[in-house]
């Protein structure tokens, strides 16, 4: 048996090599035992998954040893959302849902991920838990119960949470704006578990849609299902065909959210993340402040400097960003990696509702996003950034992490202000222009992300980088 270790979400592997039925069932035996050492096993679980290959068979193994451990189950009646698992976790105060996911990752991966009572990804210290677990528990300790069993029992129940989240939904959001507004959406739910959920909630709403890859395809098309540009070039095609206001996607778990405007050019996060949170200052009334990564861009803190609000800067992953959603010191949360919630929702990242706020946002002030993106650079000064996943050999990688462990006194000819180094490595630049490496949690590369106030700064950093990545090969 291979080592079994969760990262930011969950525990994720490719099928048939890391991601099997035993690994699976092993992991949800240290799950159940996890919950009855803390008390929490008569609570229940939710139990859900995704459109992947073998994902609802994946499922029925969790509810097999969950409910053979005596832990009633919710088991989503079809493919769910992320964040509607994380929504019926909350408004059935269940003990926690166990998610069969591997969100955006490659159709050949699946995933587990457990999410405990509050919602929200879990924290390291139940992670780590879970994990010395797996490690005591053999093969031969794995307990199932089949599911007929369970039913009769009393320990397997159907959910289906669509009403109840459409419901939370209608409270957080201006649907009569999105009525009244006459839009026309592309949505692309890319293969994955939004259709019926986004594209339901705006019919609903009034709103007109057409829908692109709303039924289910394990292979994704032949691409991975995540909202980027470089993988929504049907979204961007039928937009401009059809004359649609906005084009909105979500990817294969729906927590993961993409925007394309009115010509069909792509939004990164980091913009749509500044817009959301000057459009909930402007529109909600609420205090707090903004909680984003270390790698996300500084757009939030410029607006949060415009409103007079704190900002929280934590380490990649949204088990973090979550807290403060749950503290209430934050209005909004996001991160670069389409990542967004809000006050009043979930401590997860919700992509349905961020597409949902960004139509709520062009709805009421009757504008598109390149003109909102203009009237906030107006404000607080324009802003380019880029993300870049360097493919490098270990040795190479090595030697630049050590690198920057002794702070460079100039970085692209810039003088470096600050070293950050809450989750890889942070250079504050002169002219408020930063760099930042940082080795991925979910894939074998180190991720460069660049930000400056002109597209000539950007280049600037880039060469910066290449140059350094030269000194250390």
């Amino acid at each position: 048996m291979r080592h079994i270790k969760f990262g930011t979400s969950g525990w994720r592997g490719i099928l048939a090599e890391d991601f099997t039925f035993a690994n699976a069932r092993l992991v949800c035996q240290a799950i159940a035992r996890y919950l009855a050492q803390e008390g929490l096993a008569s609570q229940g679980v939710v139990v859900g998954y995704d459109t992947r290959f073998l994902s609802e068979a994946f499922a029925a193994a969790a509810v097999e040893v969950m409910t053979a451990n005596g832990i009633p189950c919710y088991f989503t009646t079809r493919d769910t959302p992320t964040p509607v698992v994380s929504f019926a976790i909350r408004e059935g105060k269940r003990a926690g849902g166990l998610n069969i996911t591997a969100s955006h990752n490659p159709p050949e991966w699946n995933g587990l991920k457990f999410s405990p009572k509050e919602g929200g990804p879990a924290p390291t210290s139940v992670t780590s838990a879970i994990e010395a677990l797996i490690r005591e528990i053999s093969p031969e300790e794995v307990r199932r119960l089949p599911l007929e069993e369970a039913r009769r029992q009393g320990l397997l129940m159907d959910l289906d949470p669509r009403e109840s989240y459409f419901r939370h939904l209608r409270e957080l959001l201006d649907t009569q704006a999105l009525g009244r507004a006459g839009l026309k959406v592309v949505v692309d739910v890319l293969y994955g578990t939004g259709r019926d959920y986004l594209d339901g909630f705006l019919r609903e709403s009034g709103v007109e849609v057409i829908l692109l890859h709303g039924y289910r395809d394990p292979l994704f098309g032949g691409h991975r299902p995540e909202p980027s540009g470089e993988f929504l070039e049907a979204l961007a095609a039928k937009v401009r065909e059809t004359g649609a206001h906005l084009g909105l996607a979500v990817d294969a778990d729906a927590d993961r959210f993409g925007i394309m405007d009115q010509e069909g050019h792509y939004h990164e996060a980091n913009l749509i993340l500044g817009l959301l949170f000057d459009h909930l200052i402007k529109t909600r009334g609420w205090d707090g402040g903004v909680a984003r990564s270390v790698a996300t861009s500084h757009l939030v803190d410029r607006v949060a400097k415009l409103y007079g609000r704190p900002v929280f800067v934590t380490p990649v992953g949204f088990k973090y960003l979550g807290q403060y959603i749950l503290s209430g010191e934050a209005l909004m949360v996001g991160e670069e990696s389409e990542g967004f919630s809000m006050k009043n929702h979930l401590p997860e990242k919700d992509g349905i509702l961020a597409c949902l706020l960004v139509a709520e946002m062009v709805a009421l002030t009757g504008k598109s996003i390149p003109a909102l993106l203009e009237d906030l650079f107006a404000r607080v000064g324009p802003i380019y950034t880029q993300r870049l996943n360097l493919s490098l050999r270990e040795d190479i990688k090595a030697r630049l992490l050590k690198r920057l462990q002794s702070t460079p006194s100039h970085f692209a000819g810039l003088k470096v202000v600050d070293h950050v180094t809450i989750d890889g490595h942070l250079l504050l630049l002169e002219d408020d222009s930063w760099v930042c490496f940082r080795p991925s949690g979910t894939e074998p590369v180190v991720r460069f992300y660049l930000e400056a106030s002109s597209p000539e700064g950007l280049e600037r950093l880039r060469g910066g980088g290449g140059a350094l990545l030269q000194e250390v090969a």
